[in-house]
């Protein structure tokens, strides 16, 4: 995926979940949107260097939105999430996820479940089998290069894990892909200490069938791509 218009900068302070003050290379501070609910943690450090993209559209509040940050001054981080649908999807289309070829259609943002739900990928193929697929995004590094998700208790996490498994029982394949869009990221486990009771819940969709796979990326200012699989730690 190519990041285009991008401007550098350093980072004073993310608040307000969507706001993020920068100060530009010219010493300019400015205001920026930022596309991210959760917690952002150990990727919102004060003074971290940053990358903003210049949007173009002069309707909107925030001209400029965040995309990049550099973690403990080694690390490459995508910290929008709106990426990660299109990231996994560019990199099915393209072979890179190997478990999940063999489908024809990808559709996106279809309704299931019972929980008033939306899948993040639909994928069919002409004998009429489906794969449910639920995307979420992993940017916290905690150390000696592991993973952790969510950095926040997610309600709706928990809710998406619940309708896979419904998937899996009206015998549909269903797989849980984490999307890790941090180069330092080497593996990925559910964070107990955050949120206990999502890690219980994801390995009780492991037991039921739900496919659990993660998926590293190559970042640069330019482009965003996901590049090999990553082991998940249940």
């Amino acid at each position: 995926m190519q990041l285009t218009n991008m401007q550098s900068g350093r980072l004073i302070k993310r608040y307000k979940r969507f706001l993020a003050d920068i100060e530009l290379e010219n010493g300019r501070q400015i205001t920026v949107h930022c596309p991210n609910t959760g917690s952002m943690k150990n990727c919102a450090d004060p003074g971290s260097d940053v990358w903003i993209m210049d949007s173009g559209n002069l309707k909107r509040k925030y001209l400029f939105g965040w995309e990049l940050v550099r973690v403990e001054n080694r690390y490459w981080a995508c910290i929008n999430t709106g990426r990660a649908n299109g990231l996994i999807r560019e990199a099915i289309e393209s072979g890179v996820i190997t478990e999940l070829q063999g489908y024809g259609v990808i559709r996106q943002e279809v309704k299931y479940g019972d929980e008033n739900s939306r899948i993040d990928l639909l994928l069919e193929d002409d004998a009429k089998s489906t794969c449910y697929v639920e995307i979420k995004n992993v940017t916290l590094l905690e150390h000696n290069g592991v993973g952790a998700f969510p950095d926040a208790v997610t309600a709706r996490g928990a809710k998406h894990l619940r309708e896979l498994m419904l998937m899996v029982e009206q015998g549909h394949r269903a797989v849980l892909m984490f999307c890790v869009p941090h180069t330092g990221i080497e593996q990925v486990r559910p964070a107990d200490h955050i949120d206990p009771e999502y890690g219980q819940l994801l390995r009780e969709a492991a037991l039921a069938g739900v496919e659990i796979y993660a998926y590293g990326a190559k970042i640069t200012p330019q482009e965003v791509t996901i590049s090999h699989s990553l082991p998940v730690l249940l």
